[in-house]
């Protein structure tokens, strides 16, 4: 189509692609009623071609399909982000919340809100994950308190009014007690990044899976025997094409 060997340059291509682009474009062929489509068909041999990666793959399957240009790298790239994204339990979220309340991480993040917040802990409460006034306002408080005696922390009224009135109220027995519901701005994260994921999975799907499939719907895995069809399918194919 670009009239190049095979072993051309990528400037090579370039400069043909420039040129035939040229000649071919609509507005210079008004009266061409397929301009359009040779122009769209010239855009897509650029893709491949003007592309080293692609260009490579197409060499040695012959093909021009960007599912079957992608191989081996789309489906890596779809594993990849299955194994970060995974499923949500509430088993995953009572192990996080329980590794989290009480750790250092936690410590430095309730320090960093009190100061970002200046010390409204109505506010802080608000921000910091996995945390409960009922449970966490005399640890919390605790700690400020600790922050603010050794310099790192400043006091501040609205703090001092919480505190107060904080100290007035029982302490919890257990402030570490197992919740029967998580907290919902842990929910909301959650949630949060598991839209994500299936807008994720979805644009995944609709690139790369050939056809669409039901929404949210996790693609299945093609089996041993499937995978190695397609294979040699590519392969016969490269192997048609070159000859």
């Amino acid at each position: 189509i670009l009239g190049v060997e095979r072993t051309a340059s990528q400037a090579e291509i370039k400069k043909a692609y420039h040129k035939l682009a040229l000649r071919l474009h609509p507005d210079k062929n008004p009266e061409d009623k397929d301009a359009n489509e040779k122009f769209q068909s010239l855009q897509n041999v650029f893709a491949v071609l003007g592309d080293p990666e692609k260009r490579a793959l197409y060499d040695e399957t012959g093909s021009v399909e960007d599912a079957e240009l992608l191989g081996d790298r789309g489906k890596s790239l779809y594993e990849y982000f299955r194994t970060i994204y995974k499923p949500v339990t509430e088993e995953d979220i009572e192990a996080f919340a329980a590794a989290y309340r009480g750790s250092d991480t936690e410590k430095k993040d309730l320090k960093e809100l009190y100061t970002k917040c200046k010390g409204n802990m109505n506010l802080v409460f608000g921000m910091l994950m996995c945390s409960e006034p009922k449970l966490d306002s005399h640890r919390f408080m605790e700690v400020i308190d600790e922050a603010i005696a050794s310099g790192e922390l400043k006091s501040t009224n609205t703090y001092r009014k919480w505190a107060k009135k904080t100290a007035t109220q029982p302490a919890p027995a257990d402030p570490f007690e197992r919740r029967q519901n998580p907290p919902e701005n842990l929910l909301a994260a959650i949630q949060s990044r598991q839209k994500r994921m299936n807008s994720l999975t979805s644009a995944l799907e609709a690139k790369y899976g050939g056809k669409k499939k039901e929404k949210n719907a996790m693609p299945q895995e093609p089996s041993e025997e499937e995978f190695e069809a397609a294979r040699q399918r590519l392969k016969a194919k490269g192997k048609a094409k070159k000859a």
